[in-house]
C-alpha cells in the first residue's frame, strides 16, 4: 500500500479522490479561509433561474455561508422549493459544492437540494487539525443536517463523499435524518479476506524505522505535487484522465475550482494531512451492516481508472436486499461527466424507492 501510495500520489493530488478510509476525530490549533469577508450575506444565486438553467456559475467569492462549531465557515449551495424532499451533494477529494454544477439546478426543479465544501476543502475554512478523518466530515454532514437541511434527506456522494454519506447514514444519531443513500464511485476499504481481523507479527522496530523514513519521502513528494499539481494545465490533464469518456465537460470554470482553493495558505498542510491518513477499523461492510435497511443506489463510472466495478460488485453481495445499480458510461465523477444520465437516475431513486 506504501508503495502503491507514493507511485500515484502526484496523480491525483488536488484532485477528486482517496481511496483509502479515513476515520477518527481531530483538534484545531488554526484556522484560515480564502477570504477573510467569507460570510455570504446575499445568496449570489439568488437570481438564478434553475427551472431555464442546468449549470450553475463557479462564484470564487463563495455562495452561502454556514459557521460550524461557531469557528468554521462552510461554504454551501442551496437550491430549490423549501417544502419539497431534500438531497444533499458531498463531493470528493479535492473538489467543492461547485462539482455539482450540473446536478444541483436540475434535482432542484423536484427537490431542496444543497451541497456543502466538506472542511478542509473548496471554499470552506482549512484549518490544520491534528487529524484529518471521516469521523471530521461524518460530524460535518451531521450537524449540516440538524442546522441547515432540518429535515430528512438524501445524501449522494462521489468518492470519499460516497465514504462520509455511507459512514453518516450508518451513524445511530444521524438515522433519523437520512431516507436514502447514492453512492457514485464511493471510496472506502474492504476487509482483507485472508487477514480478517489479524495483524501479521513484524519487528517492532524495523517498522517504526521503515514508517519514519517513508513518511519523511512522502511528505517530499506530496509538496512537490502541490505545487505542480495546481496548475490549471496539471489540473486540466489530470481531470481528462478520469474523465476518458467526455473529456470536453473539462472546462476552466471547473479547473478554477479546484486551483482557486489551492491557494489558501493552509492548503497544502491539510492537503498533506488528509492525503497521508491510512486509518484502521472502519470498514465499508460494517458501514452497510449498520444502514439498518437504508435505500441505496449506486451509480458507477464504469470506466473509472481509480475506483472499478469490483467494488460496486463488493457492496452490492454485502447489502442486495435494499439496493440497486446502475452503471455509468464515464469515469471516475459520472456526475459531472454525464451528468444527464445520473440525474435521471437519482430523481427515479427518489420517485420509486425512497419517497414511496
Amino acid at each position: 500500500m506504501k508503495l502503491y501510495f507514493l507511485l500515484t500520489v502526484s496523480l491525483f493530488s488536488t484532485l477528486l479522490i482517496d481511496c483509502q478510509s479515513l476515520s477518527s476525530s481531530g483538534v484545531s490549533s488554526s484556522t484560515s479561509t480564502i477570504s477573510s469577508d467569507s460570510k455570504v450575506v446575499i445568496d449570489p444565486l439568488k437570481d438564478f433561474d434553475y427551472t431555464t438553467s442546468s449549470k450553475i456559475p463557479w462564484i470564487q467569492e463563495g455562495y452561502k455561508n454556514w459557521k460550524w462549531r461557531n469557528e468554521y465557515d462552510i461554504n454551501y449551495i442551496e437550491m430549490g422549493d423549501t417544502s419539497k424532499p431534500a438531497i444533499v451533494l458531498i463531493h470528493g477529494f479535492g473538489a467543492s459544492s461547485y462539482h455539482w454544477r450540473y446536478n444541483i439546478p436540475v434535482l432542484a426543479r423536484d427537490y431542496h437540494v444543497f451541497a456543502f465544501c466538506k472542511l478542509g476543502f473548496g471554499l470552506s475554512s482549512k484549518p490544520v487539525l491534528e487529524e484529518y478523518s471521516a469521523d471530521v466530515w461524518r460530524d460535518q454532514t451531521l450537524d449540516f443536517l440538524k442546522e441547515v437541511v432540518k429535515k430528512p434527506a438524501t445524501l449522494a456522494g462521489n468518492s470519499i463523499g460516497g465514504l462520509t454519506s455511507l459512514y453518516t447514514a450508518a451513524t445511530e444519531e444521524a438515522k433519523p435524518y437520512v431516507q436514502g443513500v447514492v453512492l457514485l464511485n464511493s471510496a472506502g476499504k474492504f476487509r482483507d479476506s485472508t487477514s480478517q481481523g489479524e495483524e501479521q507479527e513484524t519487528d517492532e522496530s524495523t517498522n517504526s524505522f521503515v514508517d519514519f523514513i517513508v513518511s519523511k519521502f512522502q511528505r517530499f513528494v506530496i509538496d512537490i505535487s502541490f505545487v505542480v499539481t495546481k496548475q490549471p494545465a496539471r489540473i486540466s490533464q489530470v481531470l481528462r484522465q478520469v474523465y476518458p469518456i467526455n473529456p470536453e465537460n473539462v472546462d476552466s470554470e471547473l479547473v478554477e475550482s479546484i486551483r482557486y482553493p489551492s491557494l489558501d495558505e493552509n492548503a497544502s498542510e491539510v492537503f498533506y494531512k488528509v492525503i497521508t491518513k491510512n486509518n484502521k477499523g472502519l470498514y465499508v461492510e460494517d458501514l452497510l451492516q449498520r444502514l439498518d435497511n437504508v435505500p441505496l443506489l449506486l451509480c458507477w463510472g464504469e470506466a473509472d481508472p481509480w475506483i472499478g466495478p469490483k467494488a460496486a460488485d463488493k457492496i452490492m453481495a454485502q447489502y442486495p436486499q435494499h439496493s440497486r445499480r446502475v452503471n455509468i458510461p464515464a469515469g471516475h465523477c459520472p456526475h459531472d461527466e454525464m451528468p444527464d444520465k445520473v440525474n435521471q437516475e437519482i430523481q427515479k431513486f427518489m420517485e420509486e424507492t425512497v419517497l414511496i
